[in-house]
């Protein structure tokens, strides 16, 4: 396998890692929640949160920007407003 955004091989791969897993929560996530499985929401969030670590690690700030606010506007939308 490639290596990502010119790191290590084993880096690499962890990060491919990170951002399928990712993804996958994200799709599951909100499959679940329009579906009314309530904890669908929190697998939502984990997936946003594990997209902004991996846009941290490979330094890509729009990632890290949709994604925190992804999160941010879940979590307020969910218990302030």
């Amino acid at each position: 396998m490639e290596s990502t955004g010119g790191t290590p091989k084993a880096c690499g791969l962890v990060l491919d890692t990170l951002k399928w897993a990712a993804t996958v929560a994200l799709i599951i996530g909100f499959g679940l929640f329009s579906a009314g499985v309530e904890w669908g929401f929190w697998l939502q969030i984990t997936g946003g949160i594990l997209w902004l670590v991996a846009g941290y690690y490979m330094k890509d700030k729009p990632i890290m920007c949709v994604n925190l606010c992804m999160t941010l506007a879940g979590l307020l939308g969910r218990f302030v407003i």
